[in-house]
């Protein structure tokens, strides 16, 4: 299969590409690095990139930005910055692709724990991770083509703790390597409608 894998340059992004790489073409993208540059958040960024790209069996999107800070220093704008970026960021790729896809292909999407085990000044990314569940949840019985959408929802990644760890108190971290296997599970499987979860 041709895979795009948006946000390959993440941690998260690194690991599905280390799996799903090992069988199949991947087309990596990200706002500074990979093959192509986009910013998801542009929905006619996101057309352009399909155009340079052509068809495509699958789209695994690991990207997306949130505010990290104390509810009570939130504003719209602040708050807007995961509703714009990580939701329709990854919105944008599905509704962007649904006539680019080949036929039974299948678009992965990237969620994470905080909606389901909250931090402290995670409420942007909370918010972001149960919109894009129901989105999927939403979107699956609506896909032509025989195409399918899920989501991955990882706990914080092993190689991400020395950096992000300090904010995960209690978190145990995730390996890498499941991460990466949520991802060919969405991608190689049938699934469709359905949040993956790895703990």
């Amino acid at each position: 299969m041709k895979i795009i894998v948006v946000g390959a340059s993440g941690d998260i992004g690194r690991s599905a590409c280390k799996e799903l790489g090992q069988r199949h073409e991947i087309v990596t993208v990200s706002r500074t690095a990979g093959d192509f540059h986009v910013d998801v958040s542009d929905f006619h960024a996101v057309k352009s990139l399909y155009e340079k790209v052509g068809i495509v069996d699958a789209v695994v999107s690991c990207a997306g930005d949130a505010t990290f800070a104390p509810l009570s220093e939130m504003d719209q704008e602040r708050f807007m910055v995961g509703l714009r970026r990580k939701v329709m960021g990854q919105v944008n790729l599905v509704l962007a692709g649904l006539n680019v896809i080949s036929d039974g292909g299948s678009f992965t999407l990237t969620s994470g724990v905080l909606d389901r085990d909250p931090i402290r000044m995670g409420s942007n990314a909370a918010t972001a991770n149960g919109a894009l569940a129901g989105f999927v949840t939403g979107a699956a019985i609506e896909m032509p083509r025989g195409l399918r959408v899920n989501a991955v929802s990882p706990g914080m990644l092993d190689v991400s703790a020395p950096r992000y760890g300090a904010w995960f108190h209690g978190h145990k971290p995730v390996p890498s390597h499941d991460v990466g296997l949520a991802y060919a599970k969405c991608v190689e499987g049938a699934l469709t409608g359905q949040v993956v979860i790895v703990e």
